[in-house]
């Protein structure tokens, strides 16, 4: 296994619709590991394939960052295909990280998505599960939780981002 170096915005991989699986592979189950350890190493509670450089539609999440083994869930070609309510909280992104804002999700959200056997499941996930699936998902289609903001705010971190990436201290593929 790997810990892969995590794409920082305006990586022009992060913003590509991500193209989805046909099938299984060992390079495929290969990337899952190393997403997964690189997530955990980071550390996040979830990890987009873009993020690490590869358009494809493999996610992975684990609300306990690392410390519930087990509990990581690979999402291959995932869909919402229920959602409801509305929860703000604050989110950030390994892809720009220290920057955080309020951003509105569904208080719950229902995704099907294959696992790493190519079993179909469908799931559920309340509040920060559910926030997890649609900020990935959204990785996946080239969206980043920006892109929930308000013009303003959108603008001011690209402000600061870009001044960071002038002064040196914003590499947009780290090592």
């Amino acid at each position: 296994m790997a810990i892969l170096p995590i794409l920082r915005y305006p990586h022009e991989v992060l913003a590509v619709d991500s193209e989805p699986v046909r099938e299984i592979t060992p390079d495929i189950e290969r990337l899952v590991r190393d997403m997964i350890e690189t997530m955990h190493a980071a550390p996040g509670v979830g990890l987009a394939a873009n993020q690490v450089g590869v358009a494809l539609q493999v996610a992975v999440v684990d609300l306990s960052a690392g410390e519930k083994p087990g509990e990581t869930l690979v999402l291959i070609n995932p869909r919402v295909i229920e959602y409801s309510g509305g929860y703000l909280e604050d989110e950030g992104c390994l892809s720009l990280p220290g920057f955080t804002e309020r951003v509105s999700r569904p208080e719950r959200t229902v995704i099907e998505a294959m696992d790493l056997e190519g079993k179909r499941r469908v799931l559920e996930g309340r509040e920060l599960m559910a926030r997890a699936f649609n900020h990935e998902i959204d990785h996946l289609h080239g969206r980043l939780f920006i892109e929930h903001l308000s013009p303003l705010k959108r603008r001011l971190i690209k402000r600061k981002v870009q001044k960071r990436m002038r002064a040196g201290d914003w590499d947009l593929a780290p090592a």
